[in-house]
């Protein structure tokens, strides 16, 4: 893939849009809500945006519904606006649309479709009875931002909306209904509200059955599968966009509705198509405000780990998931600190321009950071057993405090945790041929993909679309449903072939020809950040020490 395509001979991309054959992906991220529209040969060929953040409301983090609506309106209008720009034409519809957004949280409705508490986003971690509760139940990790773990600690609770809830979802699950009237969730994103069962691929029967005989003390008559989303795979028809939808999209009216939809999913399940890493023995690490690494099992693990979450691919096979609730925030802070400093010394810089000084200071850096520690927690983090976080930056005495010892470090701090869950995997001997790195940490070319390769000890391959993201992968997933449904169509009148498995359609349609870039670790630097991470992990008792006292 490349990046969006440029105006010049564009005629065919023009015509593409202007009959409705281009698909559109939209994804709401932590700090970004992004729209992608994809060519009929899955290239993106424009895209817009739309800044937005998390409120951390009566101790909550969440977003409100009116900031979901006027940041699908920002983001879609950007796009429409970069569409005209480049292509002289205006979309009205398209071949198929896909939304998808950050996985798990709680958004409880009741029967009128009216919110009955604020979202509660995947970045809370007030759920530990429950979580703790429900993983010994099922003998199955349940992690504290689980929908269903969400649900269970308001019964625990005793919290007044519980008797109101008639559906729960997550927030893709949410603008996918609003969009089309119906309440469908992908399997992958499904996977992160209740545990799912590859064999069916539905929600788990046997932990449902035991959820309800737990439930019935508290909430008697309360059957939970009658609340969850139905659960679909990628390919299948998830509905249509209904007038209402199209007008909350585009106020303006020029979408029609009727585009059809494919299921909506998380950021890891688009972030896994976006890397073509749905198969087995393959893997994605995804960077941004969180950062969490999917590996695709041969075979389901031998033991329970709180650090690993069991969730799918969007086609529905077993994944392990390493999901750490604090990504890159903290570097980009300290990246705003520099960019004011080079202001204030007459010689202000773009952005992009800091971020690739810090990026190529980091590769001078001593392999194990040259005694320096950063802690990038925002927010608590399971992984490593804290309800909340302190942003740190430690050193000893004797440390050698430079400018690449500290870039260097604050680099390994956006991969320490997830390095942590990475032992568990190995540990449970699951073997990873190449990871794929995605996000907009990995625009800077051979840098944090570099020092991830030696944080993780694995190959790390960064393609093309390494700074597209999630909102390419359910564009892509959009395509791939209207390839399904046209496969339907010409099967129905005898002249056509079926649509392949989503990993053949990625690899043979989506892929092919694709240029990698692949790292392979380098020696010293393995070896340093194992020294960092020993650090790392002995001084979690300082950050520990400042959750308590501050």
């Amino acid at each position: 893939m490349t990046q969006a395509a440029q105006p010049d001979g564009t005629s065919a991309i023009r015509e593409a849009i202007a009959a409705g054959r281009t698909s559109l992906g939209i994804e709401l991220g932590s700090t970004n809500i992004k729209a992608c529209l994809v060519g009929p040969d899955h290239e993106p060929v424009a895209s817009g945006s739309h800044a937005w953040e998390n409120e951390l409301s009566d101790g909550v983090w969440t977003y409100s519904l009116d900031a979901v609506h006027a940041g699908l309106q920002g983001a879609y209008a950007a796009l429409v606006a970069d569409v005209e720009r480049r292509y002289g034409v205006r979309p009205t519809t398209y071949a198929a649309l896909g939304v998808s957004a950050m996985m798990h949280g709680y958004l409880p409705f009741d029967a009128d479709g009216a919110l009955l508490v604020p979202f509660r986003t995947w970045r809370n971690t007030s759920t530990g009875p429950a979580a703790a509760e429900l993983s010994a139940l099922f003998g199955y990790n349940i992690p504290l931002r689980w929908s269903i773990a969400h649900l269970y600690q308001a019964i625990l609770d005793d919290e007044p909306h519980v008797p109101q809830v008639a559906s729960f979802t997550t927030l893709a699950g949410y603008v996918h209904r609003a969009l089309t009237g119906r309440h469908v969730l992908g399997v992958g994103d499904a996977s992160g509200m209740f545990p799912i069962d590859p064999a069916t691929g539905d929600y788990d029967a046997r932990m449902l059955e035991q959820f309800r005989h737990l439930a019935a003390a508290k909430r008697p008559g309360l059957h939970v599968e009658g609340l969850l989303p139905q659960v679909l795979t990628a390919g299948q028809d998830a509905g249509r966009l209904t007038a209402e939808g199209a007008t909350l999209l585009d106020p303006t009216g020029a979408l029609r509705p009727g585009v059809l939809l494919c299921p909506p999913e998380g950021d890891a399940g688009t972030g896994m198509v976006a890397t073509g890493s749905v198969a087995p023995r393959t893997g994605n690490i995804s960077a941004g405000t969180s950062i969490f690494a999917m590996v695709v099992l041969e075979q389901p693990l031998a033991s329970v780990h709180h650090e690993l979450d069991l969730v799918t691919t969007p086609a529905g096979d077993l994944v392990a998931m390493v999901h750490c609730n604090n990504g890159a925030s903290e570097l980009d802070a300290w990246a705003g600190v520099f960019g004011q400093f080079a202001a204030a010394l007459g010689q202000p810089a773009e952005p992009d321009a800091v971020f690739g000084a810090l990026f190529r200071a980091a590769l001078d850096g001593a392999p194990d950071g040259g005694g320096l520690l950063a802690y990038n927690y925002l927010a608590g983090e399971p992984i490593t057993g804290l309800d909340a976080g302190r942003p740190l930056v430690v050193r000893t005495p004797d440390s050698r405090l430079t400018l690449a010892n500290f870039a260097r470090t604050q680099l390994y701090g956006v991969f320490g945790t997830l390095a942590l869950g990475m032992r568990v995997l190995h540990g449970e001997g699951v073997a990873i041929d190449t990871m794929f790195a995605h996000g907009g940490l990995f625009r800077t070319a051979g840098v944090a993909q570099r020092l991830l390769a030696g944080a993780i000890d694995a190959p790390v391959a960064v393609g093309q679309t390494a700074g597209e993201g999630g909102a390419w992968g359910i564009a892509v997933l959009a395509a791939y449903a209207r390839a399904v449904s046209d496969a339907a169509d010409a099967a129905a009148r005898d002249d056509g072939e079926a649509a392949p498995a989503l990993d053949a359609y990625l690899t043979d349609r989506v892929f092919a020809g694709v240029r990698l870039d692949v790292v392979t670790p380098d020696p010293a630097d393995v070896a340093g950040f194992a020294a960092y991470l020993e650090r790392y992990a002995a001084g979690l008792a300082v950050e520990r020490a400042a959750t308590e006292a501050l």
